[in-house]
């Protein structure tokens, strides 16, 4: 996880900045994006994703394991109008345990919801549960230490003509919206951080101080709350009386020490209607969100076609904008979904966009005629992934990027409902590593133009 010196940190070096790294490869190697589509029936809509991921740069810690991981689960449940898209971000010494706990828990539990009808019929219940199963097992887990250590974790799930998107922590998922003209984001998730006033407060009346590192060490005024976001280290949550745990965030899956204080898996949950204006939508860690705004990685993702393009793109300037902020990388992983007409190749909102213009639209304040990779090509792993799909008839593309150079035809220059010609593109399907996921299910009704949250729970 990143931010100006880790997620989770403990004062006078107690392993600040230390938390490892892989300190090999550099800027100008190749990089790898795995592309797939799927069809969501009765919806009209196709779905065309990719995936890249990237472990970080740690020139202290050589051979270090990449914290993130992320799950592309298509057909989810045996629900053809069901697609599930999630990334986790661990941190603390077992990391990369909490999250791959969580990558298989979370999917597992809410597959148990969408069997039970549960699923349909409150998906913002549904995700609760689910998530706070997932926190539970975790605890109990006796191959997983949580007590320092956990993940978070955003999930993004398609259903019909539905999105539903439940976060704890601060990964994102943010999507790109039409609207008077040009590209907007609009963010699916919140950040859960004490940069929050209402999670600050939360965390405080659940016992908690929040200082950063410099007030812990008596260095500034402990009462102030002047953060400044990407300036010196992050408010964090401690003890009352101790000097643990040090969490830049408010909610999380694992971190037993840490639910004394307020730290909770309860997951904050938005659910939209997916309209034409909906372009594709971005699941990302804050290796993405660090240095670069939703806007701006809205922004790039609406400057090429293939959404394989821009998961190269993106991850090569966070990689750039990481090192030019420290002396290390965080690991980058990043899920972009189109969201197509089925019945044409173009994403959502042709018929209500100009596309006259679109060039002038999108502002990419670090776009040029070319842009470098600076992923190394042994840092790309794909193996962080798991598909889950209810064929085999194919495996999602691959393709190699030493350079993405934008699209003279963006993403959107052909649009649902256009006469853009169709691609060839077939639907990609992996294998199926977990049959007991997919349980046979009738299609699923949701209601139109959801939007609502959980409510802070309580300590």
């Amino acid at each position: 996880m990143g931010c100006a010196q880790g997620k989770c940190c403990l004062p006078g070096g107690q392993g600040r900045g230390s938390s490892g790294g892989r300190g090999r490869g550099g800027p100008g190697g190749h990089g790898g994006a795995t592309l797939g589509r799927v069809e969501v029936p009765g919806a009209g809509l196709a779905l065309e994703y990719a995936t890249l991921a990237v472990p970080g740069l740690y020139p202290d810690s050589p051979g270090r394991e990449s914290q993130d991981a992320h799950l592309v689960a298509t057909r989810f449940a045996g629900d053809p109008g069901l697609h599930l898209f999630a990334v986790f971000d661990g941190h603390g010494a077992a990391g990369a345990a909490c999250a791959g706990f969580a990558r298989e828990a979370l999917p597992r539990l809410l597959a148990a919801a969408a069997g039970s009808g549960s699923l349909a019929a409150d998906p913002a219940a549904a995700f609760r549960e689910a998530m706070l199963g997932a926190n539970a097992e975790m605890h109990a887990a006796p191959g997983v230490d949580d007590s320092m250590s956990g993940t978070t974790a955003v999930a993004a799930l398609v259903a019909g003509g539905a999105l539903h998107v439940a976060n704890v922590g601060d990964s994102r998922a943010v999507a790109g919206v039409w609207r008077a003209g040009r590209v907007v984001a609009e963010d699916l998730s919140w950040d859960q951080t004490p940069f929050r006033a209402d999670e600050r407060a939360r965390v405080k009346a659940c016992g908690a101080r929040v200082m950063s590192v410099e007030q812990v060490e008596g260095m500034r005024d402990p009462e102030s709350e002047g953060w400044v976001p990407d300036e010196g280290d992050p408010p964090r949550v401690w003890a009352r009386d101790g000097l643990y745990p040090g969490t830049a965030f408010t909610r999380s899956l694992g971190d037993l020490a840490a639910e004394a204080v307020g730290v909770i898996a309860e997951p904050e949950v938005k659910s939209v209607e997916i309209t034409p204006a909906h372009l594709f939508f971005v699941v990302a860690s804050d290796g993405v969100f660090e240095f670069l705004s939703s806007q701006e990685v809205v922004d790039m993702v609406a400057m090429y076609q293939d959404p394989r393009d821009a998961c190269s793109a993106i991850a090569a300037e966070s990689y750039k904008l990481w090192l030019e902020h420290e002396n290390r990388t965080d690991d980058i992983t990043i899920i972009i979904v189109h969201i197509r007409d089925s019945e044409n190749s173009g994403p959502a909102g042709s018929d209500k966009v100009d596309y006259g213009s679109i060039g002038a639209s999108i502002a990419v304040h670090t776009m040029q005629s070319e842009i470098p990779v600076f992923v190394p090509s042994e840092a790309i792993n794909r193996c962080a992934a798991t598909e889950m799909q209810s064929s085999s008839s194919g495996s999602p593309t691959e393709r190699s990027l030493s350079c993405v150079v934008p699209s003279t035809h963006p993403l959107l220059t052909h649009g649902r409902m256009s006469d853009a010609s169709k691609p060839v593109q077939s639907e990609q399907a992996a294998s199926q590593p977990m049959q007991s996921w997919h349980q046979v299910g009738g299609s699923t009704e949701l209601e139109q133009s959801m939007q609502r949250s959980i409510p802070p729970a309580s300590c």
